[in-house]
């Protein structure tokens, strides 16, 4: 029973903001607030519901049938209330009848009811139809009664064709009790500040807010909550859309140095030189970013593309540009093995336009610094006073280059790889470094839905590369099963020394590292080895999702980094298990042993299955110095096979690498085995990539990586993860711990509705930034920027 305050405190401006305990009183607002994080009104309104249910064709009493839900006129024909034996409680018997049948109604520790439901009242009664010692009954009915003046059968029929919301729920606090919450709420809530403007209600033909929660909570047909929830879908999206919106505008108002592309600079002499001609996308964002550099604010672009299409290439010709004019770029890469990757790549796209100073250089060219947090250091005050002097015109390092020791000539330009590995103190710290803000390019290996670039990137310009340049081979991916089929195991062995034989090399990727005196030192909880069972963990733990199988009557649901280690910083190894060797991978009793890891993998395959070869090793807990020395042997062809974690993930580029054995396949996501097989195939040779997997032929481990297998195209992959993984990922929810924020927008499948929000927050921001026409969206934005989910879109 919901205990009930009448009136509102005076003065209380926005009745949404109203705390619950004024409308339902201090107990039961504790017990919203402690099972469903609810606290306002207007936190309880947009608890929505998760479907509806009608009460049940009107029947009468001699044709109940068992099991069926059921909703019956009778007359109360009597009433009897007797305590429980042994324990505290009572019951409640009603007995009504049609005038022709009689059903028994039962209700558990409601003494109450015997007030009302006296004999002679008739009234509508609705619930399961169950059977006790032979007799049918209603356990725990539903009903309503009847006012003498009122048309039985027009209630009757009314209230068996009423749409019953059931919400999200815990067992501490039931369906039946929010309802009768918001049914309070509701009854108490004349008028509320709508946040969405009226043109904008007026031109998407939209409910309402009043009227919108009216329906969502109490519809009279489906068409009501159906149009409600279409309402509801653009009070999440347009403060969204206005946040970005604003953001847009205000980068447009900082000063920037132009860098506008110089003739017969560092540029033309680098594409005289590249080995290869660029796509006509490469052509075209180059053509784009040229464009934005050139201007009196800061570029703002987000450059997203297919494994393998060249990002690299163009951010590169965007530094030089930036050079050429005077000015300085920083490429900031998450890892160190991948900022040496980057600077190895670049040192030999430039050649001796990198090395300006040397015997062997071109007087004309630049220097290209190296910054990362474990160098010597002699290494890194020569590569710091190149960085501060403006000799060095591209420095290269990790999160290192953020130190207040790092300082530059004149920062131009900042490139951001992976950006969504840094948070935006890390990024903000390093444009700081410049005397007016620098331009900015973000690189994501990871394509992007459309969607979700306009929701999450929305302040960014975007550029798509989907063309792979020329010369790139195909990727022939296969999924191995090795507990069904352990002799397609061999033959995965016997692949990879074929293409060793054949002069070709190729990775053996595992998702932890191993080595018991590591035990627990890699675990830094970051991006690269998260598992597709953590985030499901975490959304079993932080979201109130119900049971899909209720139908309400069991009501309760479900409900700065150290600069010391860059790589082990950003990778995450499942430490402390038990270690099993790859023999148990094809064994049933398998299923609960620890993930595979590189160290113990690389022991076997030196000794058993790959023996013979030259096996190196690499992960994050490498000294940098090895890890250093493992992937230049690895590139110079003198390791015929590296045993990695997904440190290799991004960036690693060895034309010779034909084929990937990603072992423990399914505990990696859709979009890192994407990456991963990246890796391979980027020469002449065709690619290979074989994931290993113990997954059950028809589990959903299995239906991933037979997504993985069956298409190359990254955008429909990252569709198909985030569907996966919903949006609570995409906006902060696993980041904060927290539920999702998005209760009905659906990034993948609202594309209408976050355009639309898109053009009209933009109108209003154009015409009002600071929206002061528009007090109640200007609340909505304030509260949306103090939220877990701006904390997340910050990281844009």
């Amino acid at each position: 029973m919901v205990e009930t305050v009448r009136g509102r405190p005076a003065g209380a401006a926005d009745p949404l903001a109203e705390p619950l305990k004024d409308l339902v009183g201090g107990r039961t607002a504790k017990v919203l607030e402690r099972n469903l994080e609810l606290r306002t009104v207007g936190e309880l309104l947009r608890h929505y519901p998760r479907r509806y249910a009608k009460r049940g064709e009107l029947s009468d009493l001699a044709s109940l049938t068992l099991d069926d839900y059921v909703t019956v006129l009778a007359e109360v024909e009597k009433v009897a209330k007797r305590p429980f034996k042994g324990r505290r409680g009572s019951l409640t018997e009603v007995t009504v009848t049609d005038g022709t049948s009689s059903l028994a109604l039962t209700f558990f520790n409601q003494p109450w009811l015997e007030r009302d439901l006296r004999p002679g009242r008739v009234g509508l009664f609705s619930g399961r139809v169950t059977e006790f010692r032979r007799h049918r009954q209603l356990a725990q009915p539903e009903f309503e009664l009847l006012k003498d003046d009122q048309d039985a059968e027009a209630e009757a029929e009314r209230y068996a064709n009423e749409l019953i919301p059931f919400y999200p729920a815990t067992a501490g606090f039931s369906t039946r009790k929010i309802q009768a919450c918001v049914r309070l709420a509701l009854d108490s809530l004349k008028s509320v500040p709508d946040p969405l403007p009226q043109q904008v209600r007026d031109r998407h033909r939209l409910l309402g807010l009043r009227e919108a929660f009216e329906k969502v909570h109490r519809p009279e047909e489906r068409s009501d909550y159906q149009l409600a929830k279409n309402r509801l879908k653009w009070d999440e999206a347009l403060p969204l859309q206005v946040v970005l919106a604003q953001r847009r505008r205000a980068a447009l108002a900082l000063p920037a140095v132009p860098r506008p592309v110089r003739t017969g600079g560092l540029l033309d002499r680098f594409d005289e030189r590249l080995p290869f001609q660029l796509t006509a996308g490469q052509r075209e964002v180059c053509r784009q970013i040229e464009q934005d550099l050139a201007a009196t604010h800061p570029m703002h672009r987000l450059l997203q593309g297919e494994v393998g299409s060249g990002k690299t290439v163009v951010a590169l010709r965007a530094m030089l540009t930036v050079v050429d004019a005077g000015g300085q770029a920083v490429l900031l890469a998450p890892t160190e093995v991948l900022a040496q990757q980057h600077h190895r790549s670049i040192l030999d796209l430039l050649g001796p336009l990198a090395r300006a100073g040397q015997l062997d250089g071109d007087p004309d060219g630049t220097r290209v610094a190296l910054l990362t947090g474990s160098q010597g250091a002699k290494e890194r005050r020569a590569n710091l006073l190149d960085a501060a002097s403006g000799a060095a015109g591209i420095v290269v390092g990790t999160h290192a280059v953020i130190e207040d020791t790092v300082q530059f000539a004149d920062l131009g330009l900042v490139v951001v790889d992976e950006q969504h590995r840094f948070g935006v103190e890390q990024r903000d710290a390093l444009r700081a470094k410049a005397e007016k803000p620098p331009h900015l390019l973000v690189m994501t290996a990871t394509p992007i839905p459309r969607t979700v670039a306009m929701t999450v990137f929305g302040d960014l310009e975007t550029s798509v590369l989907a063309e792979l340049p020329r010369g790139r081979s195909p990727i022939s991916t296969f999924v191995v099963p090795a507990a069904d089929k352990p002799h397609y195991l061999a033959r995965a062995w016997d692949r990879i020394r074929e293409e060793v034989a054949a002069g070709h090399q190729a990775y053996v990727v595992c998702p932890r590292i191993g080595d018991g005196a590591e035990t627990g030192s890699d675990e830094a909880g970051g991006y690269e080895a998260q598992t597709d069972e953590q985030p499901k963990a975490r959304r079993r733990r932080n979201q109130h999702e119900p049971d899909p199988d209720d139908r309400g009557d069991g009501e309760s649901a479900s409900d700065g980094h150290g600069h010391g280690d860059d790589d082990a910083d950003a990778e995450s190894a499942l430490e402390g298990q038990a270690q099993l060797s790859f023999d148990d991978l094809a064994s049933p009793a398998s299923a609960a042993r620890a993930p595979l890891s590189v160290v113990d993998m690389a022991r076997q395959l030196n000794e058993q299955q790959l023996a013979g070869l030259r096996i190196g090793v690499l992960h994050g807990r490498l000294p940098p110095e090895e890890k250093d020395s493992v992937m230049t042997a690895f590139a110079a062809g003198e390791v015929d096979v590296l045993v990695a974690t997904t440190v290799i993930e991004v960036g690693v580029n060895v034309p010779n690498a034909t084929v990937m054995a990603v072992l423990d396949a399914d505990r990696f996501g859709v979009s890192q085995l994407h990456q991963l097989r990246g890796r391979v195939g980027r020469g002449t040779a065709p690619g290979l990539c074989l994931l290993v997997t113990e997954a059950p032929a028809d589990s959903p481990a299995r239906e991933r990586l037979d997504a993985v297998a069956g298409t190359l195209d990254g955008f429909e992959l990252s569709r198909i993860d985030l569907e996966q993984r919903r949006e609570g990922d995409v906006l902060g929810a696993s980041q904060s711990g927290r539920r999702s924020s998005l209760k009905l927008l659906r990034v993948l499948h609202d594309e209408d509705i976050l355009r639309d929000a898109r053009e009209a927050a933009t109108e209003l921001v154009d015409r009002d930034p600071e929206l002061t026409g528009e007090p109640a969206l200007a609340a909505a934005v304030a509260a949306l920027v103090t939220s877990d989910r701006a904390t997340f879109l910050e990281k844009s």
